[in-house]
């Protein structure tokens, strides 16, 4: 009895280290190649649970999605002989694994295949075109035909090439250099040109401000002289009026002010005679001074 539950076990065993190794599972995003000594039997596609024959077979599993290649940057010569440094990559699919396996059978072979494939693809359809045309006016039309060319010979791989794109595209550092120093230098001399510009538009602002300024000085110069004869006349009519009205008042008035303008308190020295008209006002309020009588003689 206890031999035959041994059986059993060991049946059972079996039968599941067989069930291991002859079933296998393909996932949503993965494909597979079934393979007999060594030799391709067929493809699976779907996902699933899958079998076959344990030992004598063997799957590789491949990526159904889409895969990223980058290659190294490369200089190439445009047709206009400006050198360019690009840096590309190229986005692309297995759809043949029967293909893949014969041609590439590892995804890391892809890197030197595919890739030198793209590179040789770079230099043949940018070293056609111009510097202006990569960097502006063709580059989608370049993109595409660099990625027709390389799908083209990446069917025989059992490769599809989605897309290639180019990251970057500049000039070797040396010429960058040069390319850097030429634009300062334009644009150093657009600014002193802006500067000029700037400075003749100041001196044309500043010439017209100082020639407005002048000509406003001298219409106020004119209009306050005008206005200062204007003041004089009404000034010497009004002493006209007053000299005819009252000429002794007037003539009291006009002596104070010039007391009042003779006789400061700065150290004044006057050499006139005191019996002078200048001090008639001092000896009499009226005005009315004396001459001085001559002496009589006695006969």
């Amino acid at each position: 009895m206890r031999a035959f539950l041994a059986l059993i076990v060991i049946l059972v065993g079996l039968a599941a280290v067989a069930v291991y190794f002859s079933a296998y599972i393909v996932h949503q995003n993965e494909q597979a190649l079934v393979l007999r000594f060594g030799e391709p039997k067929r493809v699976v596609r779907q996902p699933g649970l899958n079998w076959k024959y344990p030992i004598i077979d063997s799957v590789d599993i491949y990526d159904k999605r889409i895969l990223d290649l980058d290659t190294q940057p490369q200089e190439v010569t445009a047709s206009d002989q400006k050198r360019l440094v690009v840096d590309a990559f190229a986005r692309y699919k297995i759809v043949d694994p029967l293909k893949f396996y014969q041609s590439l059978r590892y995804e890391e072979n892809v890197r030197s295949r595919l890739g030198a494939i793209m590179e040789s693809s770079l230099r043949r359809v940018l070293g056609a075109a111009t510097f202006q045309d990569l960097v502006r006016d063709k580059r989608e039309q370049l993109m595409k035909s660099i990625a027709a060319q390389v799908n083209k010979e990446g069917q025989p791989l059992g490769l599809e090439v989605v897309d290639v794109r180019i990251k970057r595209a500049d000039l070797p550092e040396q010429n960058s250099k040069s390319v850097f120093e030429r634009m300062r230098a334009e644009r150093q001399r657009e600014a002193a040109e802006f500067r000029a510009e700037g400075a003749a538009k100041a001196n044309e602002i500043k010439a017209t401000a100082d020639r407005e300024a002048t000509v406003i000085k001298a219409e106020a110069t004119r209009t306050s002289e005008e206005k200062r004869g204007e003041g004089d006349a009404e000034r010497n009519k009004i002493y006209a009026d007053a000299y005819t009205r009252d000429p002794e008042f007037f003539e009291f008035y006009r002596s104070m002010q010039a007391y009042e303008k003779g006789l400061k308190s700065a150290d004044t020295r006057l050499l006139i005679s005191p019996d002078s008209d200048f001090f008639k006002y001092f000896a009499d309020p009226h005005g009315t001074q004396q001459s001085a009588q001559p002496p009589t003689t006695t006969p």
